[in-house]
């Protein structure tokens, strides 16, 4: 639902969020940072700034429902706001917009306590913003799935079951780390098609995958499935995730149980929760499935899904070697590409996830899949970028990459933009790659 905080002509008195590309005040997403000096809490990013939901907590600026949920935001996780679900989130994003808003009947105060309720980014720590208990990673990027599978098996690139479930795994909760920190060059058993046997050692073929990540709210009890069309209420939010992928040591451990070492290594998110309700204006229809494919079974099938469930957001892949660092260079762009590439809405994932009686909870992850497109320049890692490792990438300064090498830096961004409207932003994924460990 659109309110007032959507509204395209409201302006913050934090005077970087008036012309901010991530975060102006239509954004507002949540987070859990530490001041320099101070222990983790729950904030809002607006503007280069993060309002304390504590200070302002312990300044008297909440009550009701906004109050309750402000308590729950914050401490040292965002597990319990999450619980909480949409009303709870919608009276904290109406209450901090009206204390944020440049012609707010309280402006002066608000504005008067600035210096307890901001703090500068910059000076910031973020974490993680939620205890994470499961983590699933989907397949929902249908053209990543046609490609890849291509590439690997050739005669036969998506499994029968592709256009009829959203097909997952379940994932590594532990690695998943915020955004900034160093993925390091994993070890472990790689084979290659043309070797004869196994070897150990450091991962030759490191690659990012771009996805779209998504944050459970409210969940469900053990054998209680979430139908299609209530799962809207149990998706709280969503951020950017690098999907690190060992691949040699990837097709040699798939079969036949799927992922494991080659995915677990680490997860990189962007540490801010783009509220659903942040969302609501850029909220658009499922692409129309190709002729002669299958309708959803009708447990994944629901009109007001179809009609509004997928997202109008725009994603980028930068690159940033030593070589360009070292020179001044500014990362390089590698590829960008829509969030409507998904084959699957994110209703579809957890009324799936749990149509077994499967129990999600505050605070669990996903991951949707691989977002790429069909033409060059939309490829959502390298695998498909270089066609396997054939055709290496050319950068502008001469450089060339199959895959990643030590000490380069990938970077995802992602905004929502639309006429009329403010555009947002998620804040960056980044991660630099470190040497395989000796």
């Amino acid at each position: 639902m659109l309110d007032a905080t959507h509204d395209p002509a409201r302006t913050s008195w934090v005077a970087s969020a008036n012309t901010h590309t991530e975060f102006p005040i239509q954004n507002l997403p949540l987070g859990v940072f530490s001041p320099a000096g101070g222990e983790a809490r729950g904030g809002v990013a607006i503007g280069d700034a993060i309002f304390d939901l504590r200070a302002a907590l312990e300044a008297g600026l909440f009550s009701g429902a906004a109050r309750d949920a402000a308590d729950a935001a914050s401490g040292h996780s965002l597990n319990p706001l999450l619980a909480l679900g949409a009303g709870a989130r919608q009276a904290l994003r109406q209450r901090v917009s009206d204390l944020l808003d440049a012609k707010g009947s309280e402006r002066s105060k608000v504005e008067g306590l600035a210096a307890r309720l901001l703090h500068r980014a910059a000076d910031c720590t973020l974490h993680v913003p939620a205890a994470i208990g499961d983590y699933t990673d989907f397949f929902a990027g249908i053209h990543h799935a046609m490609t890849a599978g291509r590439i690997n098996r050739p005669d036969n690139p998506l499994m029968p079951n592709y256009k009829y479930l959203p097909v997952a795994y379940h994932s590594r909760a532990s690695s998943v780390c915020a955004s900034g920190r160093d993925v390091r060059r994993p070890n472990g058993q790689r084979k290659l098609p043309d070797e004869a046997a196994p070897s150990f050692g450091p991962c030759r073929n490191l690659d990012y995958e771009l996805e779209l990540g998504v944050w459970i709210g409210p969940g469900n009890h053990l054998g209680e499935p979430i139908p299609v069309g209530e799962a809207a209420a149990h998706i709280a939010g969503f951020c950017l995730l690098n999907d690190w992928s060992a691949r040699d040591i990837q097709v040699w451990e798939m079969p036949p149980l799927g992922p494991f070492l080659a995915k677990s290594l680490q997860t990189s998110i962007s540490p801010w929760i783009v509220t659903a309700e942040a969302l609501a204006p850029f909220r658009i229809a499922q692409p129309p499935r190709p002729a002669g494919d299958p309708a959803p079974l009708p447990h994944l099938l629901d009109a007001a899904d179809q009609a509004g469930g997928a997202l109008d957001v725009q994603f980028e892949v930068l690159l940033l070697t030593p070589e360009m660092r070292a020179s001044g260079a500014t990362p390089h762009p590698l590829s960008a590409v829509h969030a409507d590439v998904l084959y699957w809405t994110v209703a579809q994932m957890v009324a799936h996830h749990t149509s077994n009686g499967c129990n999600l909870r505050p605070g669990d992850l996903f991951g949707s899949g691989t977002l790429s497109g069909t033409g060059r320049g939309t490829e959502g890692c390298l695998l498909e970028m270089t066609r396997g490792g054939r055709e290496p990438v050319v950068l502008p300064n001469g450089e060339t990459r199959r895959y990643l090498e030590d000490g380069d830096e990938v970077i995802f961004r992602a905004h929502c933009r639309q006429p009329g409207r403010v555009s947002i932003g998620f804040g960056e994924c980044r991660g630099t790659v470190l040497p395989a460990q000796r």
